[in-house]
């Protein structure tokens, strides 16, 4: 690779020219896609065993990646390192699997080793490589052809495109794998339960104010001890039942203020101040899901109920705020 006519360019042309070679690595490889893709992913989804990702040195990096992917999308997945696998790690694969192996040349002597023992009980193989003709190439039941016309090393000799190539190729068969599962985001969430993803995907009911912390007053409540309820829960609003438990409404600091007009308001009941036909959750929506509510309809509440539409408690704003969705 050259920059502006020779190797001594700015490092700045160098990171535009790097970028743009690895871009057209994996648009290069839209074309080239096939009947065989479709094919991996069959062969993937009908795997009833495990899914063994393998490929030596920067190639065993990829190979890590797209395990993880796989496994974070449905599709469980790990990597076996190909030299540990040829020194008493075999028993790894078993004849229900199916080996994804990446190796770019097609020609790697750990990946070849393994050949034999695939073959000989019986797994699938898929290969992800740049040479389709080469040995793993014909060996393998699917071979995905990830070759790049040059890497983005000037000197055309670190593996730089042919990795970012084979890691996309990778994303789409983990993506095709999770549509053709019927992957869905509760899967997700239930995958993710640690850091920024995981909050995002928590579900109301793990964050809500239940049981003595759900400000609930019954519908005859008189005004002040409704307002004595909402100081005291700090939510700014409180639930209003009926005697039998359901939701019957909602008063809000803003209901008070409207009402506080009316000498007679402090003597009135609940029910005569709250607001009908609350914005009411499920208690396994999102929390994602209940911040696009309250953006939608201007709140800073929601009602977490049962499908009786009885109180189960109350997802605040703030909630979402220590959650870091924002």
């Amino acid at each position: 690779m050259t920059v502006n006519g020779g190797t001594n360019g700015s490092s700045l042309d160098l990171a535009r020219s790097v970028l743009e070679t690895e871009a057209a690595a994996i648009l290069g490889l839209v074309q080239r896609l096939d009947a065989r893709f479709d094919a991996a992913v069959g062969l993937v989804a009908d795997c009833r065993g495990r899914v063994i990702v393998t490929g030596m040195g920067k190639s065993g990096i990829i190979a890590r990646k797209i395990a993880a992917t796989l496994t974070s999308t449905g599709t469980p997945a790990f990597f076996l390192h190909p030299a540990e696998a040829i020194h008493g790690d075999l028993g790894a694969i078993q004849p229900e699997d199916v080996v994804v192996a990446l190796s770019s040349s097609g020609e790697t002597a750990e990946i070849l080793r393994l050949l034999e023992f695939i073959r000989r009980i019986g797994a699938r193989l898929v290969a992800m490589t740049g040479v389709s003709e080469s040995t793993l190439g014909q060996a393998a039941d699917v071979t995905l052809d990830c070759h790049v016309s040059e890497e983005a090393c000037p000197m055309n000799l670190a593996p730089t495109a042919s990795t970012t190539a084979t890691l996309a190729l990778g994303d789409a068969l983990a993506m095709a794998l999770l549509v053709k599962k019927g992957f869905r985001a509760d899967d997700f969430a239930s995958l993710h339960p640690g850091g920024k993803l995981g909050k995002r995907l928590m579900r109301a009911e793990a964050l809500m104010h239940g049981g003595p912390a759900a400000p609930i007053v019954g519908v005859g409540t008189a005004v002040r001890d409704v307002i004595y309820e909402i100081s005291s829960k700090g939510l700014g609003m409180t639930c209003v039942v009926e005697a039998d438990g359901r939701l019957a409404g909602i008063i809000t600091d803003g209901d008070l203020r409207r009402h506080m007009t009316a000498s007679s308001v402090i003597d009135r009941t609940a029910v005569e101040i709250m607001t009908r036909k609350p914005v009411t959750i499920a208690p396994a929506l999102l929390a994602v899901e209940a911040l696009k509510i309250m953006e939608q309809r201007k709140i800073t509440s929601l009602i977490v109920t049962d499908p009786e539409l009885r109180v189960l408690g109350v997802l605040h704003l703030h909630d979402l705020w220590r959650t870091e969705l924002f």
